[in-house]
């Protein structure tokens, strides 16, 4: 007997036309490095008495499907992800290679369907509904660059064979930690040691009564866009900004040899005051808790621009 092994997993994304609905076509295999996303229904034990000690049956509650994705930061695949976080891009360009601008801001978001699939078992589970409720990855000098996106689905349809067809094949061109900069109005930032970036769309599930248990949609609200920027202590220029409490514009970007490029631009960066320890004789650092906010020259928060040989996402 066949047991499954995530070395053999597959995973199949395609946007969808209708919430909930798998489209017949337009999958394309998605590089990952984990998934949890998944159906759960947990149980309700039985609060009626006057039956013993022993307990009655439990009670099924509702299903939640949700979970997140791991997937590496590249040229090509990683334009999927924006486009569910932040809506359809602006596309330039006649021919490779091209630009795709996503902004955010957007009222509305695409959903998607998404099948992971271990074909030993066999296994393949069909995922609708799905929407992005949050994306977010760390900069630092070494390791693997990935990214995890926070995933809200409408429901798992699970089969024995798969329902994505032949799914498309995407050249695999992944940025690494050190294709990354750093700029603060322009300007490189030195002194940088690690960076987060966390943009959430804080998804309001639709959970009206159904006979089938799952949610109406899930609707996007206030967006929020987080960090942390840790550097060693050299100059007063971003302490200075946190306690005049100006914005500034950063500018997080990875660029390959070959000229493929993710820039990630935060418009109007707010940081806080923080304290300055002096722990030991080592270096000193200084860790900022940024919040960003509409920039209202631009008129959005962040833009995201992924420069590749895609032609349309």
């Amino acid at each position: 007997m066949a047991r499954a092994q995530g070395a053999r997993a597959q995973m199949a994304l395609a946007f969808e036309t209708t919430y909930g609905t798998p489209p017949a076509s337009g999958f394309v295999r998605m590089p990952f490095a984990s998934a949890t996303l998944g159906a759960e229904q947990p149980l309700l034990n039985s609060e009626l008495l006057g039956y013993g000690r022993d307990p009655l049956p439990p009670i099924k509650d509702a299903v939640t499907s949700d979970g997140d994705v791991v997937v590496p930061i590249d040229a090509q695949a990683f334009g999927f992800w924006l486009k569910a976080a932040f809506g359809n891009p602006t596309t330039t360009g006649s021919s490779a290679p091209y630009t795709h601008q996503f902004q955010s801001g957007a009222w509305a978001l695409p959903s998607m369907s998404i099948e992971t699939g271990m074909p030993e078992v066999p296994r393949y589970a069909m995922y609708s509904g799905c929407v992005l409720d949050q994306l977010s990855w760390q900069m630092q000098r070494s390791g693997l660059l990935t990214a995890t996106a926070r995933l809200v689905a409408q429901g798992e349809i699970v089969g024995a064979a798969t329902s994505a067809g032949t799914p498309a094949t995407l050249d695999l061109q992944r940025f690494g930690h050190f294709n990354g900069s750093i700029k603060r109005n322009g300007v490189d930032l030195g002194n940088v040691v690690s960076a987060e970036i966390t943009y959430a769309n804080n998804l309001d599930r639709i959970e009206t009564i159904r006979a089938d248990g799952r949610i109406d949609g899930a609707d996007p609200s206030i967006a929020a866009l987080t960090g942390r920027i840790e550097v060693r202590f050299a100059d007063q220029t971003l302490v200075t900004q946190a306690i005049n409490g100006d914005p500034c514009a950063m500018e997080f970007a990875y660029v390959l040899p070959s000229g493929e490029s993710f820039t990630f631009t935060v418009h109007a960066v707010y940081l806080p005051r923080p304290r300055i320890e002096i722990a030991g004789p080592q270096g000193v650092q200084a860790t900022f808790d940024w919040q960003a906010a509409r920039d209202a020259t631009v008129g959005r928060m962040c833009t995201a621009t992924l420069i590749n040989a895609m032609e349309t996402y």
